[in-house]
């Protein structure tokens, strides 16, 4: 402990492990940075990389241009990125329209979705999608069939009251990013209502995405609040929180930064959950921890549910030796 710290209280400070960056995350921002040095700015990204504003600040710095669709990119010849969440088919088709380079940065598990979704079209089946309305992974799932193929199921209400095609064999998918516990009970009343309902060979909910919520589940009981680093568009930090709470924290909270934490609501605390969405690098925890230290001296502790070593290849036109 240094001769600073001495005066302040000290605060215990559960660490999720693991927690931040995802394979699927680091393999899109990797695409970015080396198509950066491979073919010189600007290098175009339709929608955000991930979904934290910090990572796409950064890229912004080193030449990325961040558009919402492909009619803003100009026929320069420069490549582009499409976003971890993935895209709907009409979007490359377009791209290969115009002749553009573009490089898919599309999350290998999302694309697994992708593929699983075509299989139970080929085979006839009407497809019902667990996620939420509006997220890009969602818009791009869905767009990979044609439209009236899949029917999205947001909660356990819409279990209960879809009416999918009559006399059309059913298959569910589900968002990578979604709550474990939300999405067993979806799926159990899906398999109640429709027995013969054919299911992912493996789930669909992403690895990260499990082992975040777990590694929350084993802290929540034990903290008094929970400090969730992440982005109130990340699907995926969303669900911490709301994991942390139901797992028996008091109290949860999301933050962006370091510069974004209240001190006062630590006051009289003693023991804080600490963790972080699969799209905010561990910089903005360590951001959080310091901002904490303004006031505390911390106590760390790891608490670790699962070690992750999974990475994702490169697109091969990334990969290849560059011909510099």
């Amino acid at each position: 402990m240094t001769p600073e710290s001495l005066d302040k209280p000290e605060l215990h400070v559960l660490l999720a492990g693991p927690r931040g960056f995802c394979a699927g995350v680091d393999r899109a921002i990797k695409i970015v940075e080396e198509a950066l040095k491979r073919f010189g700015a600007p290098v175009y990204v339709r929608h955000e990389i991930v979904h934290n504003r910090f990572v796409v600040e950064s890229l912004e710095k080193l030449g990325a241009v961040f558009v919402e669709e492909l009619d803003e990119i100009p026929d320069d010849g420069q490549p582009v990125i499409f976003s971890a969440h993935g895209v709907p088919k009409s979007i490359p088709r377009e791209a290969e329209r115009r002749r553009m380079f573009y490089l898919d940065a599309t999350c290998p598990l999302v694309s697994k979705v992708h593929r699983e979704a075509e299989h139970h079209h080929a085979r006839g089946r009407h497809i019902l999608l667990i996620g939420h309305a509006g997220h890009p992974e969602v818009i791009g799932t869905m767009g990979q069939l044609p439209e009236g193929s899949v029917t999205l199921v947001e909660d356990e209400h819409d279990a209960e009251t879809v009416q999918p095609p009559p006399g059309v064999p059913l298959a569910f998918i589900t968002q990578t990013t979604l709550s474990v516990d939300d999405t067993a009970g979806v799926i159990a009343i899906l398999q109640r209502r429709f027995p013969n309902i054919a299911a992912p060979a493996k789930e669909d909910i992403c690895y990260a995405t499990t082992n975040r919520q777990a590694a929350v589940k084993a802290i929540a009981p034990r903290a008094e609040l929970m400090i969730v680093v992440g982005a109130p568009n990340s699907s995926n930090s969303l669900r911490l929180v709301e994991v942390a709470t139901r797992a028996g924290c008091p109290r949860a909270i999301m933050v962006q930064r370091g510069r974004d934490l209240d001190l006062a609501i630590l006051d009289g605390l003693r023991t804080v959950g600490v963790t972080a969405g699969a799209s905010a690098p561990e910089v903005l925890v360590e951001e959080v921890l310091d901002r904490m230290r303004e006031r505390y001296a911390l106590r760390a502790e790891e608490v670790v549910v699962a070690e992750e070593r999974i990475t994702f290849k490169l697109p091969a036109a990334l990969s290849a030796p560059s011909a510099a």
